[in-house]
């Protein structure tokens, strides 16, 4: 395990590592989850040629800790990467982030240039919304107020959201948790989509084959790459490792 101090409260955010050449790979997960379970079987995939890799957790989410000073933003989300990113070392990677992992991943793109040189978007979150109660997610989650979502609200999400994914997301900060799904529904200033739309970077965003994003022909026309992947939900490198390896591979060989 790797560590780095990333805010002023001495705050450190922690990665699994996998060695190997150069240009890294940085892989950061969606709400709620943590990015090792999530991504080890693809980033270790015999199909991809071996990077050094590296499988991080946000701030208040997995295995990194949980300031109660930090905002929680998408924005301070990215800028902590940038300086977990920093500290290891890394510029120029290609990161590989899913749903609200990759409107940090884009935010980090558009603010820190110089650390990613390639975007590879797995479902991500791209637009603002409007907060839904009952729902599963963020969506959901967002409904509440903050401390109504700490007193308990995180009760009824656990029961909406199901085992699979509640086993890494009764990992989060429930502030963390609550003020990084806020953020998400609120999306950006510019929006995030905006910022995908104007990178100078390749990119391309992944969808489960059969449910195209909706814009899809402005982020083609914009240069990026809408790729659908078969048998797969909205969690793509669980549902089809091989099919998700195999595209990686064809981004970046």
């Amino acid at each position: 395990m790797h560590d780095a101090i990333v805010h002023p409260s001495g705050a450190r955010m922690r990665w699994v590592e996998l060695p190997g050449a150069d240009p890294a790979r940085v892989y950061v997960h969606g709400l709620g989850a943590t990015s090792a379970p999530y991504y080890a079987e693809v980033a270790a995939h015999p199909l991809l040629p071996r990077h050094r890799s590296l499988l991080i957790d946000l701030l208040g989410f997995g295995i990194s800790d949980r300031p109660q000073d930090f905002s929680y933003t998408l924005e301070a989300h990215a800028d902590a990467l940038a300086e977990a990113m920093r500290k290891a070392g890394v510029a120029g990677a290609a990161v590989i982030a899913h749903s609200m992992g990759g409107a940090v991943a884009t935010v980090l793109a558009a603010r820190h240039a110089e650390l990613v040189a390639d975007l590879i978007l797995v479902d991500a979150n791209l637009d603002p919304y409007p907060p839904t109660p009952a729902q599963p997610g963020s969506t959901g989650i967002a409904s509440y107020g903050e401390e109504e979502f700490v007193a308990g609200g995180w009760k009824d999400v656990r029961e909406r959201v199901g085992p699979h994914w509640w086993s890494t997301m009764r990992l989060a900060d429930l502030r963390g948790l609550h003020r990084t799904a806020v953020s998400l529904a609120a999306s950006t200033t510019p929006t995030t989509r905006e910022l995908l739309v104007g990178l100078p970077i390749p990119r391309a965003y992944l969808y489960p084959e059969g449910d195209e994003p909706a814009g899809a022909e402005e982020l083609r026309a914009a240069g990026v790459q809408v790729l659908g992947i078969p048998e797969s939900g909205h969690n793509i490198m669980l549902d089809n490792p091989e099919a998700f390896a195999r595209t990686l591979l064809t981004l970046f060989p």
